[in-house]
C-alpha cells in the first residue's frame, strides 16, 4: 500500500464530499468534524461519482445523486437499493493537519 497526502484538513468543507484522483483511483473524501472518511468515488450500481451526492452527516452515509443508493462512508457497504455491492473503503489519517490516505 502507498500513503498519499491529499490536502490539508482545513481544505475540506465539513459535511461535504470532495473528489480526488490519485494514481488512477477516484476517491470520495468526506470530512465530518475532525474525522475524514474515504471510499471509492464510483457507485457500484452504476458508474457515477459519489462525491456529487449528499452527505448524511449523522449516519455517516452518502447518497448517490443518480439513483439514490446510500453507502456507509466508514465501510463502503451499500445501505439501500439499488446498490447491492460495496465500494472500496480506504484508511485515512490526519497527521499534523495533512490528510493522508492509504491506497
Amino acid at each position: 500500500m502507498t500513503t498519499t497526502t491529499l490536502c490539508r484538513l482545513d481544505d475540506l468543507v465539513d459535511g461535504a464530499a470532495r473528489r480526488f484522483d490519485v494514481d488512477g483511483a477516484r476517491l470520495c473524501v468526506v470530512r465530518i468534524g475532525d474525522d475524514v472518511l474515504c471510499i471509492a468515488d464510483r457507485c457500484s450500481h452504476e458508474d457515477f461519482s459519489l462525491s456529487e451526492g449528499e452527505v448524511m452527516v449523522g449516519d455517516r452515509e452518502i447518497e448517490c445523486a443518480r439513483h439514490g443508493a446510500m453507502f456507509d462512508l466508514t465501510t463502503g457497504e451499500p445501505c439501500s437499493f439499488p446498490a447491492t455491492k460495496p465500494v472500496a473503503a480506504f484508511v485515512v489519517t490526519v497527521r499534523d493537519g495533512d490528510v493522508e490516505v492509504e491506497i
